[in-house]
């Protein structure tokens, strides 16, 4: 297969004018689609969005590359752009873009047009070729340059293979590249790479990680003659196999535009020694960036292990609501029966059991994976450990994120201070050393220092409520709705809770009633935001948003977690605002609830249950504007 043979002539326009990227990412999608390769346009156009999300496709040069790879493509196919006054793209060296050509791969496991995808990646890297492709009067004349350099690239890898290993300049650099989709950054920045090598006169092989798998995989031997190792990758790469030797560790962008500085300082003999984490026992995943970008890196590792556990077992417990809601009469029923809500039922409570032992992993997987990625596998235990006594204690979905951080550097430093011991003990430290002293240390640390804290700040917020009622009902909401919205089924969550199920025994429906709409906020907020403002989202999180309507109208508040637990600066604040206004209207509105969970489901027994509906409403909104404003646009 052929480049030319996955470009018709009706997917190329010469004299393109798109007003903007966005309306250049639209065209391509019509170009793509009069060749026939697509079953769904608009996804496939989305999909293009969503890769511009994670980083941009424009590698300078005044060249784009825009790709997808999925369902909305039936068959692989390659659509070009050429416009001359250009346009901005958002390009990597900021200059306007001139030349695009769009990718269309299909989600199938053949794989055989990933390589052309990939040659056309390197031809474009040759100025020249480009530059001609520009000047080209016609559909066919662009294609002939296309055929032409392709035919030329053949030749000279044929001719390359054909000499003798032994005439082979010795391997003394090496390097591996990848990108998140693995179709053209992870070969254009081997090209990159590969070109800058032979320009300063060393020798250089490139190990790419792309769609297709791992090509031209680094052999140990290599590893062990290699003056040094550069790892251009957005994406995960074995890193146990280069302890001890020299490494690089970069963006694959800086492959693409940064190739001349990476081989002049793989040269140099000033690059660090690269550690295994835990020696060569240990695989560790790799990533450029700097300070922020690692710490939310760990972050994130925790956070995609949890989201499982949050939406399986949230959604378990809306269902478990649900059918209680529909068998049992609320209004006929005494209070004590009322507030089994969710487990009045036997089908209902199998439902919520399951839910419950979902949600009881929810903060231990989330410091455990958190600790991880900082210490690979001897931080896991030791993380979950940790996040399980948050769980149990009074420092809950906060405390649960510290354990993480707080394990994970442990393990780190008890790898320092066993460094020295005996070479026969090494396969002692993962298996007793680490878990044993990391999971004393992370118990002794939560216990004496996290925990105490924040329960005394748990029991002072109590005294202050019990205080407060009375005073002003409007304060009051105001206060106990925002502080479901502070750590989201954590203490001061569960404060304003207990202080809303101690007050229905006491007869005072209306607290209550504002602790439940404050805590339904959260959730659905965050599932309208990511509805709203897509550009603020991962793809990730706006797949799981829409789950959020179904937990928070069951209030259940710890469906927000994952998201705050990402950007926990932007989200925890503008949530605590949209709750603390619906917690205020409701107490301004009378409404009065004399059940202690339910969300939606118990709206039946709400009085003025449509003032009610509209503080939920009115806090939802808020919030939801607020993220749009705060959150920053995502990228990679």
């Amino acid at each position: 297969m052929r480049i030319t043979d996955l470009l018709a002539k009706e997917s190329i326009i010469l004299n393109g004018k798109p007003e903007s990227k966005e309306a250049a990412i639209h065209a391509m999608g019509d170009l793509m689609e009069k060749s026939g390769n697509l079953t769904d346009k608009a996804a496939y156009i989305q999909g293009l969005f969503a890769r511009e999300e994670e980083s941009t496709t424009a590698v300078g040069e005044g060249i784009a590359i825009p790709h997808y790879k999925g369902d909305a493509v039936s068959r692989p196919g390659l659509a070009a752009m050429v416009i001359p006054g250009g346009v901005d793209f958002d390009s990597v060296d900021g200059q306007p873009v001139t030349l695009i050509f769009a990718i269309a791969a299909p989600n199938t496991k053949e794989n055989v047009h990933l390589d052309v995808l990939s040659k056309l990646s390197v031809l474009l890297m040759d100025e020249n070729f480009a530059q001609n492709l520009r000047k080209a009067k016609s559909p066919d004349a662009f294609l002939r340059i296309i055929d032409e350099a392709e035919s030329a690239r053949d030749a000279e890898s044929t001719a390359e293979k054909k000499t003798p290993e032994i005439e082979k300049k010795r391997v003394r650099l090496l390097a591996v590249t990848g990108c998140p989709t693995g179709i053209a950054h992870t070969f254009m920045a081997a090209e990159g790479l590969e070109k800058s090598a032979a320009k300063q006169g060393y020798s250089i092989k490139v190990e790419t990680r792309g769609s297709g798998g791992a090509k031209n995989v680094l052999t140990p031997e290599e590893i062990a003659a290699a003056d040094c190792i550069i790892v251009a990758a957005d994406t995960q790469v074995p890193m146990e196999r280069f302890d001890g030797r020299p490494v690089i560790e970069c963006q694959v962008s800086d492959g693409i535009s940064k190739a001349d500085q990476l081989v002049a300082r793989a040269v140099s003999g000033s690059v660090p020694i690269y550690h295994a984490k835990g020696g060569a026992e240990d695989a560790a995943p790799t990533s450029g960036g700097g300070g922020w970008h690692t710490v939310y890196k760990h972050l994130m590792n925790g956070v995609s292990h949890m989201l499982p556990f949050v939406v399986g077992g949230g959604i378990l417990i809306a269902v478990a609501f649900l059918i209680d809601g529909l068998m049992v009469d609320l209004s006929s029923v005494s209070d004590e029966v009322r507030s089994q809500f969710g487990t009045i039922t036997p089908v209902a409570a199998l439902f919520k059991s399951i839910g419950n032992v979902a949600f009881g992993f929810m903060l231990p997987v989330l410091a455990g994976f958190i600790a991880m990625s900082i210490a690979d596998r001897p931080g896991l235990a030791v993380g979950v450990v940790g996040g399980a006594i948050a769980a149990n204690g009074t420092s809950g979905f906060l405390g649960a994120l510290a354990a993480g951080f707080i394990a994970g550097y442990l393990v780190v430093f008890l790898r320092k201070v066993f460094a020295k011991l005996p070479k026969g003990m090494d396969g002692l430290k993962p298996v007793l050393l680490y878990p044993l002293l990391g999971i004393l240390g992370v118990g002794l640390i939560m216990t004496y220092i996290i925990e105490p804290p924040i329960g005394a700040l748990n029991t002072a917020m109590n005294n202050g409520l019990a205080a407060m009622h009375g005073t002003s009902k409007i304060l009051l909401g105001l206060l106990l709705g925002g502080m479901m919205s502070v750590d989201f089924g954590g203490p001061v969550n569960k404060a304003a809770y207990v202080f809303g199920t101690a007050s229905i025994a006491a007869g005072n429906y209306d607290i209550m009633a504002a602790v439940m709409v404050g805590g339904m906020v959260p959730p659905c907020a965050i599932a309208l935001a990511t509805l709203l403002f897509k550009n603020k989202f991962t793809q990730a999180e706006r797949k799981a948003g829409p789950t959020n309507f179904i937990m928070g109208l069951s209030f259940i508040t710890e469906g927000a977690i994952p998201f705050a637990a990402s950007d926990p600066l932007r989200v925890i604040p503008s949530c605590i605002v949209g709750s603390a206004v619906a917690g205020a209207l409701s107490m301004a509105f009378s409404c009065t609830l004399m059940a202690p969970h339910g969300g939606i489901f118990v709206f039946p027994v709400v009085d003025h249950a449509l003032f009610y509906l509209l503080s939920l409403v009115v806090g939802t909104v808020v919030s939801a504007i607020l993220l749009g404003i705060l959150k920053k646009p995502v990228k990679n």
